[in-house]
């Protein structure tokens, strides 16, 4: 791992205390310069859930990814810079089931136990205290956890008063191999959206506000206003080049 290169491919410079300030900078800068893609996936390139692959990928290729390759090359520094890191395999909770969990989170251990993800797309952006139920603020918005024997759910707090179950797991530690088959299941299982529509999304200047490019639009949140605009086969690789620094 080289610490330097990863933390210049976000924008930051070592030295990196272990601090939950150092952490929150981590997590915004990473969801800011690093984008929630899935164009290797939507062109079926394949991609691989191990550290050499997905470190590779978000630094020398200066790539996005899903879930397991943000969240599995962002433990892998954190593990670096010397946080104590807990990969955790969750259920998301949108409707649809699937024979295995789908999302790679992460935990770490601090003073305290905080989850921070880098891959669940518009989601919390900074560390979320896991020994409490809430509400937190994630910095986009009210979160909170709901504790059940023998696993912890992560919610929203919406505006009208109710609460939106996001994804759930078990304390269990996850090695990156452990997420090889939910990650090929996700790529070749027919009528799932990664492979339906390509899309990329990230934060823009540490968040919350957000740009995130679809297949035929172009969404930008500035001030908690949402606004969006068409967009043509043409014009796609052009946006997808200014806004993501990256070609299909």
């Amino acid at each position: 791992m080289d610490i330097d290169a990863y933390l210049k491919r976000i924008g930051l410079q070592g030295p990196m205390d272990i601090t939950l300030e150092n952490l929150e900078r981590l997590q915004r800068a990473h969801l800011t310069a690093v984008p929630f893609e899935n164009l290797d996936v939507f062109a079926r390139r394949g991609v691989q859930t191990d550290d050499l692959w997905t470190v590779a990928k978000v630094v020398e290729r200066r790539r996005g990814g899903w879930c397991f390759e943000l969240n599995g090359a962002f433990s892998a520094l954190l593990t670096a810079i010397g946080y104590t890191v807990k990969r955790v395999a969750a259920d998301v909770l949108y409707g649809n089931e699937y024979p295995m969990p789908t999302h790679h989170s992460i935990e770490v251990a601090l003073d305290r136990p905080y989850l921070v993800d880098v891959g669940f797309g518009d989601s919390f952006i900074r560390p979320l205290p896991l020994d409490s139920p809430g509400p937190h603020d994630g910095g986009s918005g009210s979160y909170g956890f709901i504790f059940e024997e023998g696993a912890t759910t992560l919610v929203s707090h919406e505006p009208d008063g109710s609460t939106l179950p996001h994804f759930r797991w078990a304390p269990r530690a996850h090695r990156p191999q452990d997420f090889a088959e939910a990650s090929t299941y996700l790529q070749v299982t027919p009528g799932l959206r990664w492979t339906d529509a390509r899309f990329a999304t990230r934060l823009l200047d540490g968040g919350p506000d957000r740009v995130t490019l679809l297949s035929d639009r172009i969404k930008f949140r500035r001030g908690g206003e949402w606004t969006e605009h068409p967009v043509t086969d043409e014009e796609w690789p052009d946006l997808l080049q200014s806004w993501f620094g990256m070609t299909p």
